[in-house]
């Protein structure tokens, strides 16, 4: 059951109980103090609000709006990474056409754009087998390279090497397709069941000095 329906239900059986017990004794009921007990997901599944599929693709549209400035596209992306963080939503992307637009968001001329463009990616690949094959077979792994060794931003190299670390832990065919694309003098047979030998590697793309790698 969704889990905002699951609080609907619960809230609503609670305040049925509060209602008979209050008629019992001759009182009625508070309704007031029953509504500040009502989050604003509850509310918005109760008068039928955007789903969250709903509000992905609207935040995908922001985000390749050129008529939407970026202070705007931001937010649009804060929402929509907070939305993928469930598994559900992160899955669903792949139905709803999300990938690949969001993948496309790496080669944005606004730093801060690849930034939020790695970190959901991240977000949308960590612990989430389904979805790190997705990444593997759209052969993300050599943009996310270029981006954790040779942005200008530091916070954006961090993100890049934060999604190429979530895309590969526990799932043996990224870390390899990973190890493919990587520069020369990086570990090439690397188990990503080993927690160790992974972090290995990811500290070496995070300490890679920009300069190097112009």
């Amino acid at each position: 059951m969704d889990p905002e329906m699951n609080k609907l239900l619960k809230w609503s059986v609670t305040n049925s109980q509060a209602s008979v017990g209050a008629e019992a004794e001759g009182s009625a009921p508070n309704a007031t103090e029953a509504a500040k007990t009502m989050t604003p997901e509850m509310l918005s599944r109760l008068f039928g609000g955007p789903s969250d599929a709903d509000l992905m693709r609207a935040a995908m549209e922001v985000l390749h709006d050129p008529e939407t400035d970026l202070e705007n596209k931001l937010i649009a992306f804060d929402n929509f990474e907070q939305l993928i963080e469930g598994i559900d939503n992160a899955n669903n992307m792949e139905p709803m056409g999300l990938w690949t637009p969001l993948v496309q968001l790496l080669k944005h001329e606004e730093t801060e754009i690849r930034k939020y463009a790695a970190w959901a990616i991240g977000t949308a690949v960590q612990n989430n087998p389904k979805a790190q094959d997705k990444l593997v077979l759209m052969n993300t792994f050599p943009e996310l390279i270029a981006i954790a060794t040779t942005d200008a931003n530091q916070a954006t190299r961090k993100k890049a090497v934060y999604a190429l670390s979530s895309a590969v832990r526990n799932y043996q065919p990224a870390m390899t397709e990973l190890s493919k694309s990587l520069p020369e003098g990086y570990p090439t047979e690397t188990d990503a069941a080993d927690m160790d030998a992974v972090d290995i590697v990811m500290d070496k793309l995070r300490s890679t000095p920009v300069e190097a790698s112009a």
